[in-house]
C-alpha cells in the first residue's frame, strides 16, 4: 500500500510540474494567445497525461518486447535518415519530413516488437529449475510450502513474485473462522516469512492489478504474460489454462511426481499396512512419498511393517499406485481370516 501512494504521489508531482513549466513557458511559446500562460498550462497537462499513458503502456509490457520495439523504431529512423541522404528533402515542408521520420519510426516499432514476440523459444511444458525468468507464486503454491525446500534445493531461485491480491486472498484465508481453513492461511503467511529471510532469494510484492478481470487465477495468469514470468502453483486447473496460453508453468505436485523414485516390478518394498484395501484380504500402506501400496493378503499385518514384491505399477491422474504380494503372503493365506477376527476384538 505504501508504494502504490508513493508511486501516486509521485506522478501527481510530475503533472504539477509540468502545469507550472507550461504556466511559466507560455508568454513565450505562445505570445500571441490572449493568455499564454493559460494555454501553457493546458499543454504541460495534456504532456504530463500522454507521459502517464505511455508509463502504464511500458509497465504492460514485458521488457524484452519493449526492446525490440525500441530497435525496430532505431531502425526505422535510420531508414528515415537513408532516404534524406539520398533524395533531398529539404525543398519540401519540415512537416512531411516529420511525418516520414514518424511513421518510419512507428512502422519499426511495429514490427520489431511482433518479432521479438514471435520468437518464443519455450513452451508451457518446458522445464524452469535452471531459468532466470521470475516465479509468480499463486496461494495454493504459497499455503503447500514446499516452494521452501525448492528454494533451499536450488531447483528455483531468482526473482519470486508475489501480487498483492493473493496476499489478500491469503490474509482473509487467515482471518477465516474456520480452523482448518485459518492453520492453512497462517501456514502461508509463515512460508512467505521463511522465504523473505531466506539468502540467495528476492521476494517482491507487486501491486500490479487487473481491475476488470474477476477471477484470481486469471489475474495471475495475465500478470505472469505482463512480467513474462513462470506459474508456479499446484492448481491443476490453473497450471492448465496457462500452458494453453503459452507461459511457463512450474506445477508442484508434478515435479513432486517426476522426483519420486523409479519402482519396477520383482523389487522389493518394506511398508508398514495401515488400513484395509478394497479386495478381501488387501492392505494398504503408504511410502514416505506418500505412494499407495496395495499388499495382497496385507490385512493380516495390518499396523506391522512388511517387505512385499512389486507385482505392477499403475499411473493414475490422482498419483502412483504400486500393487505388491508378500513373500510369506501364500503360507499365511490359511490363517488369514483367523488373524483378522482377532485384530478386530483388540480393536
Amino acid at each position: 500500500m505504501t508504494l502504490n501512494l508513493n508511486i501516486m504521489l509521485y506522478r501527481a508531482f510530475l503533472v504539477v510540474f509540468l502545469v507550472v513549466a507550461g504556466l511559466l513557458a507560455g508568454p513565450t511559446v505562445f505570445p500571441a494567445v490572449s493568455d499564454p500562460g493559460g494555454a501553457g498550462a493546458v499543454v504541460g497537462c495534456f504532456v504530463g497525461f500522454i507521459i502517464l499513458l505511455i508509463e502504464r503502456a511500458i509497465n504492460r509490457t514485458p521488457p524484452h518486447v519493449m526492446l525490440g520495439g525500441g530497435l525496430g523504431a532505431l531502425a526505422g529512423v535510420c531508414v528515415a535518415l537513408g532516404i534524406g541522404f539520398m533524395v533531398n528533402l529539404k525543398s519540401l515542408p519540415a512537416a512531411f519530413n516529420l511525418a516520414i521520420f514518424v511513421l518510419l519510426g512507428h512502422f519499426g516499432f511495429v514490427i520489431g516488437t511482433r518479432a521479438v514476440r514471435s520468437f518464443k523459444f519455450t513452451s508451457g511444458k518446458t522445464a524452469v529449475t535452471g531459468t532466470t525468468s521470475p516465479k509468480v507464486l499463486d496461494t495454493s503454491a504459497i499455503i503447500d510450502g514446499r516452494i521452501v525446500e525448492m528454494v533451499e534445493l536450488g531447483f528455483v531461485g531468482g526473482n519470486i513474485v508475489v501480487p498483492s491480491f493473493v496476499l489478500r486472498e491469503l490474509q482473509g484465508i487467515a482471518d477465516s473462522t474456520d480452523p482448518l481453513r485459518r492453520a492453512r492461511g497462517r501456514r502461508g503467511l509463515g512460508v512467505l516469512e521463511r522465504l523473505n529471510s531466506m539468502e540467495g532469494i528476492e521476494v517482491n510484492v507487486t501491486e500490479d492489478d487487473f481491475p476488470k478481470v474477476k477471477e484470481v487465477d486469471q489475474k495471475i495468469v495475465a500478470l505472469a504474460r505482463l512480467k513474462d514470468a513462470t506459474v508456479v502453483t499446484t492448481d491443476f486447473n490453473l497450471a492448465k489454462i496457462a500452458e494453453l496460453q503459452g507461459l511457463r508453468v512450474m506445477n508442484v505436485n508434478e515435479l513432486s511426481q517426476a522426483l519420486r523414485p523409479v519402482v519396477l516390478p520383482g523389487e522389493p518394498v518394506r511398508v508398514t499396512i495401515q488400513k484395509e484395501g478394497k479386495e478381501p484380504g488387501q492392505g494398504v500402506g503408504y511410502l514416505e512419498d506418500g505412494t499407495m501400496v496395495v499388499v495382497e493378503e496385507g490385512y493380516a499385518h495390518m499396523n506391522e511393517s512388511v517387505r512385499a514384491v512389486v507385482t505392477s505399477v499403475l499411473q493414475t491422474s490422482a498419483g502412483r499406485m504400486i500393487f505388491t504380494r508378500s513373500p510369506e503372503g501364500d503360507e499365511q493365506a490359511v490363517d488369514v481370516k483367523e488373524r483378522r477376527k482377532v485384530w478386530r476384538r483388540s480393536s
